[in-house]
């Protein structure tokens, strides 16, 4: 009641970081049913990836009733029109509702919305509210964020601002302050997760889902225990960039997916110096040229996967690979990395790769900090229903950076060096 108050009142941005069947989304769905009524205008709900949104919600039954949820919140006496192929609906005074994801908000178009519900917000792409905000602002609407917590990521970071600034809702609900489970039912599903997952993975992952503790485990995630080590050791820090020494970019590809790029320097004992990171949705390599001669940078070359070696056709008729297209464009020199074999080599040989080479690296904290979060974030697919891991990663938006990290160390080897090494302090990090 105290959120239905805060939004009934007027309030813009709201956060609830609340336990799992505590009933988010049903809030969120029937305080969007009474906005649209009372003021038409187009309203969104957002999650981490528009697939999800068939399952969990448009097709997804309550248990308690018997019924679609969005039947429960939208009955068809308000509808004029439902659209089940895109997930909308048209309401009969004109407003509309609609299903989207994190994975696509750059795609979005049409007329701004009033209110956006942000659905499982701590696994969505952290980008799409830069993206969105400004067409809330346009409109003088509302944000509801509902989810779970995982680990120390932006939902962390969200609640934690939404503490402290005026005008923001925040409110966080562990399942021992409310009447949905007892503690006998709080008890055994911990010890389900304990003979799960083992003694401390169990625990911290009970914390995480009924206790909303942010310091439980992301699940799956493979550099988690490596990047908080490098916080630990103070490795995420002001990195200086040196101009004395060349920078060389590692990348993942992708147009109408994200393209990420990380720049590293190396370090006078080993150390993998990343200076800084960049990404982007649907820009072509016209932008990416520019940006990376905007940067005062000197490249000694740019590391790109295996698929820069594809051919496409470029001007209507010429098949180019993305390779000549980007030297063309003064993106050089590229070196092209090997095609992984297959995924298990993914799993059973890169990735153990990268936490060896995270081990020796440190972050600028500023510059970097989109790529930090994604490989704090990088976790292997879960099964739901069977409750195991998959054995391979999972694709979304923290999985670009990840996969650029991948092609350093696949491609790139160091240079013999044979002056003497030099402390890191030279250099000014620590």
């Amino acid at each position: 009641m105290d959120l239905w108050r805060y939004l009934e009142q007027g309030g813009k941005r709201a956060v609830e970081v609340a336990h799992r069947r505590w009933g988010k989304d049903e809030i969120a769905l029937h305080f969007t049913a009474t906005r649209a009524m009372l003021e038409p205008a187009n309203y969104w709900h957002l999650l981490p990836k528009y697939e999800q949104g068939r399952r969990v919600l448009w097709d997804a039954i309550n248990p308690r009733t018997g019924k679609r949820r969005i039947d429960e919140a939208f009955p068809e006496a308000i509808r004029r029109r439902t659209r089940h192929d895109t997930m909308f609906i048209e309401f009969c005074n004109g407003a509309t509702w609609q299903v989207v994801g994190s994975d696509n908000y750059n795609s979005l178009v049409g007329a701004p919305p009033k209110g956006i519900v942000f659905s499982e917000w701590s696994l969505a792409d952290p980008m799409c509210w830069a993206y969105l905000a400004p067409m809330l602002e346009e409109n003088d609407g509302w944000a509801l964020w509902i989810y779970t917590s995982r680990g120390k990521n932006h939902g962390k970071t969200l609640y934690e601002q939404a503490q402290s600034t005026d005008g923001w809702y925040a409110q966080k609900m562990p399942a021992t302050k409310t009447p949905v489970f007892n503690q006998e039912q709080l008890d055994r599903i911990e010890d389900e997760y304990i003979t799960l997952y083992g003694e401390d993975l169990g625990r911290a992952l009970f914390a995480q889902e009924y206790l909303c503790s942010f310091e439980g485990a992301v699940l799956g995630a493979y550099y988690a225990a490596e990047m908080a080590r490098a916080e630990a050791e103070g490795r995420i820090c002001d990195v200086p960039w040196d101009p004395t020494q060349e920078v060389e970019t590692f990348w993942d590809l992708g147009v109408s997916d994200t393209m990420a790029v990380w720049f590293m320097q190396t370090g006078p004992v080993g150390q993998y110096l990343w200076i800084d990171y960049e990404e982007s949705v649907g820009k072509g390599l016209e932008w990416w040229a520019k940006k990376l001669k905007e940067k005062p940078y000197t490249y000694a070359a740019h590391w790109m996967p295996h698929d820069a070696k594809k051919r496409e056709l470029s001007s209507g008729t010429i098949a180019r690979s993305v390779k000549q297209v980007a030297e063309d464009l003064g993106i050089k020199p590229i070196q092209v990395v090997e095609r992984p074999k297959n995924m298990e080599a993914i799993v059973t040989e890169q990735i153990p790769a990268v936490r060896r080479a995270l081990a020796k690296s440190y972050f600028d904290k500023t510059r970097c900090a989109r790529g930090i979060e994604a490989l704090e974030n990088y976790r292997a697919e879960y099964d739901e229903r069977k409750k195991v891991i998959a054995p391979r990663p999972l694709h979304d938006w923290a999985s670009h950076a990840a996969d650029a990290m991948r092609t350093f160390v696949q491609g790139w080897r160091p240079k013999k060096d044979t002056s003497k090494p030099l402390d890191i302090h030279i250099r000014g990090i620590v």
